[in-house]
């Protein structure tokens, strides 16, 4: 069985509060974790965040055994509900919010991830970033039929315009992995909102990984990175790591431990 570990970070930059949520845990040889950013009038985003966060958390942590169909449909049935919560209530009814999700399986090695909106999964195997999801955003869009570089996409002003996300009049098509992701001893996740990632390029990530003690370093980190900017405006910023295995025991960014 894999051994896991977690950390989790949340900051409400240069705002009035935090609309961000996260969770993560356990259960038995399964581990989980959710992260939401939210937006909406009257705090309606942190409304939005807490439900997508509890909802999907609920549903990975009771799950006997998940699947890309279970994870697909857990995320369709929370986009139902949160839809729902914003019927007669004033002030509520823009409300919406982003949505990505880890689920590991330790005894098999095994992982499932699935996001809506702009808040990222990056997987990283020998400290290098392999996986990382396509945000569900304007930009992305123009990025992939070649109309903007990355470079570009970095500071394009329509670059949070989102195309989907959790609670909006339209339905949601959750970005489901296809298949089980095989995992192994020194794997790592970082599950991020936007207002973390838009400071970061993949070797930022990997840098900061090959310098980390543990999870929780590994963000506090980043985050110190993301404070001496010192943005006006600065959006909230969150983020959980999961590091699989003994990381002492792997070589990362081709640096021996």
């Amino acid at each position: 069985m894999l051994h896991v570990e977690i950390a989790s970070r949340s900051e409400v930059g240069d705002r009035a509060h935090n609309e961000d949520d996260l969770r993560h845990g356990r259960a038995g040889s399964f581990w989980y974790a959710v992260l939401s950013d939210g937006a909406g009038g009257h705090r309606g985003g942190a409304i939005a965040s807490d439900l997508v966060v509890r909802l999907v958390a609920h549903g990975l942590q009771s799950a006997p055994h998940a699947s890309p169909d279970y994870l697909t449909h857990l995320v369709t049935d929370t986009h139902a509900a949160l839809g729902d919560q914003q019927q007669g209530r004033k002030g509520h009814e823009r409300m919406h919010a982003t949505l990505v999700a880890l689920w590991i399986d330790t005894r098999r090695a095994q992982a499932l991830w699935t996001h809506v909106g702009d808040s990222r999964l990056y997987h990283l195997r020998h400290g290098q970033v392999c996986d990382v999801t396509d945000d569900d955003s304007v930009v992305q869009r123009m990025v992939h039929a070649g109309y903007l570089s990355r470079a570009e996409a970095r500071d394009h002003p329509r670059k949070n315009q989102l195309l989907s996300a959790m609670g909006t009049v339209e339905a949601v098509e959750p970005n489901t992995v296809e298949t089980f992701v095989p995992i192994a001893d020194g794997d790592a996740f970082l599950l991020c909102s936007d207002g973390w990632w838009d400071h970061f390029e993949p070797h930022d990530i990997e840098t900061a990984f090959a310098s980390a003690r543990s999870p929780q370093h590994w963000l506090d980190l980043m985050a110190e990175d993301v404070q001496q900017a010192r943005l006006k405006g600065q959006d909230n910023y969150s983020a959980i790591a999961v590091w699989i295995g003994d990381p002492a025991e792997t070589t990362r960014v081709g640096v021996p431990l």
